[in-house]
């Protein structure tokens, strides 16, 4: 409601409407000109921010302690030396950019800080170990006020310290070195860089290099741990595995016991046997045969008529040899005796007789052999029988053999298996054993740490450089917290995007524009000795804003209000009586503020009568006016003792009151009282013809504003615009962009003094 209020009073004004104003500022987009007087405006706090944060950062610098950077570098190691052809327990690391991220994070890590806390006794050095630096001041004060009371000193504190206490003072010293340490990669290498810094160059040196060889030497015991844990497990592994190869090989070795399956020379002794019986039952075979054979061929000889003695054996019996040969003999001397004697001779009888006996001797020996042959073919025949039941009990044996070494074959598996794995670990247990003490780390120091000459803190020229970059930005933050603090009204384009009613004028600050000789000039004594100055010029220009604020409309009746109290109206409606009179109109300014009445005190009377005792009638209008001696205003002023609790403005008098003077005079001003201070302003301004509020300068509230223009909104109040009071036209000259004070410079030697 009030924002249409105020579109139809700006469109009265012949002013663009809200909207229009804001789409037009809305397609100029930003304004740089408006920028720059934003920022002008609180130029003072935007240098006095900066300068604060500049002498802060100058301070800091000169005071801070000199700390010294010093860096080494290390490398992940891309080639790796083989000097046994064996794998290695823990392998390398693989050089890629992940691995190289990971072991920068375990140099972060706070177990290797603490080896090097031990390795360096920091926790003994006060400058990583806080509860043994020297105390300041107040804490040797605070120190020696414990020891007047009998508290511990912290040595003695310290000895009596608890496990967890020590914890917490070792925790403390490891995060001390972790803040003073920084690891990066650098680019996109396998290159590392460590850095430590200290007070002490020297000292951070030496703790950079102690890092990076307890992070190298730490690699190794990684390396170290896990080929021992390794050689252990397996050691172990083979031990229960050597059981158990002898277990599978003691069950194959009894199984073949139990069942007969004892080899020699790769075959069982059943088979061995076996192939001995086919030897042996082959011989005996074939000997035989060849017993049968010479058997049957003897006896064919003899049955074809022979006397024996071309028997194969007989012609090879050295008996028969030996009686052929005594045959031989004594046949020729048979013979020799035949030719000799005759047969009937003693001797040839006798001799004749030994040729039969040596013949039936050859007979009854080539019966033996026969009878030999007879029995070697028996003999033969037996021992083949035998042989052939001997391999026959084997071959069922084998069998049996057979059938049993399903299990066996399933025994010897199990235990080639076991036997296999066995002497892969032990193969593998001896290649670690043999690896053992050639571990070596997978990185390496391409540069120790050399003591810095240099210190790395503070650097100055980045301090300031960054205290000016921060006091900056915070000197923008500032100017922009003041701007989105600032609830006044500025220029008259505040007046107009913010409020949405017309800019009437701007009242100056009287010392922002006058002479310093003019400068104890009181504002209503300044009009009229200076009435060619800038600051009675604003009052005309007010004026007539006020007299042109309704087209279509005579303004006569003018009352002027604001939010507050203190935001000069009584002084510019003392001034805007003053002036207009100058201009030959006849003008009346009634004192409307039942509280305040400072239009008495501004003029320096105390009359006796005054409105309320014309609104109570008992004084006339005439009897109450005053003349204003130097400008020829008349004034209608309150008396001394006229404050009364009835409603004096809402009664018909009052009424009545107005339509005189709007009779008499040519415009009637109106001094009310604050419009949220006192509900009387409401019926005041219901009766004028254009209510003129007022701002002051900077100071009231756009909520106030706001708050006010509602109040009398909804009095049925006509609001012509809005006024800027006390405005310091040197400092709206500076920064006052949108304001026709911004330009004060440009004219203000247009004025006469």
């Amino acid at each position: 409601m009030l924002n249409t209020l105020s579109n139809s009073r700006s469109a009265e004004a012949g002013l663009p409407g809200p909207d229009a104003a804001e789409v037009e500022g809305a397609s100029e987009g930003v304004d740089l000109h408006r920028v720059i007087a934003l920022f002008r405006r609180r130029l003072p706090l935007f240098l006095a921010v900066v300068l604060v944060v500049l002498v802060a950062a100058v301070v800091v610098t000169t005071r801070a302690t000199p700390l010294f950077t010093a860096t080494t570098s290390l490398t992940i190691d891309t080639r790796s030396q083989n000097v046994v052809d064996a794998e290695a327990v823990l392998s390398g690391l693989t050089p890629d950019a992940s691995v190289v991220d990971t072991e920068i994070e375990i140099m972060k890590s706070r177990r290797l800080a603490e080896r090097v806390v031990d390795a360096l006794n920091l926790d003994e050095d006060p400058e990583f170990n806080s509860a043994l630096a020297k105390p300041g001041p107040l804490q040797s004060v605070v120190g020696g006020v414990a020891a007047v009371f009998g508290a511990a000193a912290p040595d003695a504190a310290r000895d009596r310290m608890s496990e967890l206490d020590r914890q917490r003072e070792r925790d403390r010293v490891v995060n001390a070195l972790l803040r003073r340490l920084s690891i990066k990669r650098s680019g996109v290498t396998y290159v590392m860089v460590l850095g430590v810094t200290s007070r002490d160059p020297e000292k951070a040196a030496r703790i950079a290099n102690t890092y990076a060889e307890r992070y190298l030497l730490e690699q190794l015991e990684a390396k170290f741990d896990a080929t021992r844990q390794a050689n252990s497990w397996l050691n172990t592994r083979l031990a229960d595995l050597r059981s158990e190869v002898q277990q599978a090989e003691a069950a194959v070795e009894q199984y073949r016991a139990a069942n007969n399956l004892l080899s020699a020379s790769g075959a069982t002794l059943t088979e061995q046997e076996i192939s001995a019986y086919n030897q042996q039952l082959a011989t005996v075979r074939a000997s035989q045969a060849e017993a049968e054979a010479r058997l049957r061929t003897a006896r064919a000889q003899l049955a074809a008529g022979s006397n024996g003695e071309d028997v194969g054996e007989a012609l090879g019996s050295s008996v028969v040899q030996q009686l052929r040969a005594r045959r031989a003999e004594v046949s020729g001397r048979v013979a020799e005796l035949s030719g000799r004697y005759g047969p009937r001779h003693p001797d040839m009888v006798r001799a004749e007789r030994e040729l039969a006996d040596i013949d039936a001797q050859i007979q009854a020996e080539i019966r033996r052999i026969i009878s030999n042959l007879e029995a070697q073919v028996q003999v033969a025949r037996e021992r083949t029988g035998s042989m052939a039941g001997s391999l026959g009990s084997a071959r069922g044996t084998l069998a049996a053999n057979n059938a049993a070494a399903v299990r066996l074959n399933e025994l010897e598996r199990n235990a080639e298996s076991v036997r296999t794995l066995y002497e892969s670990f032990l193969n593998r247990f001896q290649e670690t054993t043999s690896t053992e003490g050639l571990q070596e780390s997978d990185a390496r120091i391409v540069s120790p740490a050399a003591i810095p000459t240099r210190p790395s803190s503070p650097n100055v020229p980045l301090n300031l450089a960054i205290g000016l970059g921060v006091a900056l930005s915070l000197g923008i933050a500032a100017v922009v917290l003041s701007i989105m603090l600032d609830t006044g009204v500025l220029t008259a384009e505040d007046v107009e995007h913010k409020l949405r009613l017309p800019h009437l004028g701007s009242v100056p600050l009287l010392t922002s524009v006058a002479d310093p000789e003019d400068r104890e000039d009181t504002p209503q004594d300044h009009v009229i000795r200076k009435p060619l100055s800038s600051f009675a010029e604003a009052i005309r220009a007010l004026r007539a804003s006020i007299l042109f604020s309704r087209i279509g409309h005579q303004v006569r009746v003018i009352a002027l209000t604001s939010a507050l109290p203190a935001e000069g109206k009584t002084t510019t409606a003392l001034c805007l009586a003053r002036v207009a009179a100058q201009a030959g109109m006849t003008v009346v300014l009634v004192d409307c503020d039942l509280r305040r009445r400072n239009v008495n005190r501004l003029l320096g009377v105390e009359p006796e009568t005054g409105l309320v005792e014309v609104l109570n009638g008992s004084a006339t209008l005439e009897a109450a006016l005053l003349n204003d001696v130097p400008s020829g205003a008349w004034v209608l002023p309150l008396a001394k003792n006229s404050f009364t609790p009835r409603d004096v403005f809402g009664a018909h008098a009052m009424d009545d009151l107005i339509g005189t003077l709007r009779q008499r005079f040519d415009l009637v001003i109106l001094d009310t009282a604050p419009v949220l201070a006192v509900s009387d302003t409401r019926l005041v301004a219901a009766k004028s013809d254009a209510v003129v509020f007022l701002a002051h300068w900077r100071k009231t509230p756009e909520k106030a504003i706001t708050a006010a223009l509602k109040v009398l909104e909804q009095s049925g109040a006509h609001v012509a615009g809005v006024g800027l009071t006390q405005v310091d036209m040197k400092a709206q000259a500076r920064y006052g962009y949108g304001d026709a004070g911004y330009y004060y410079g440009d004219y203000k030697k247009y004025y006469a003094a």
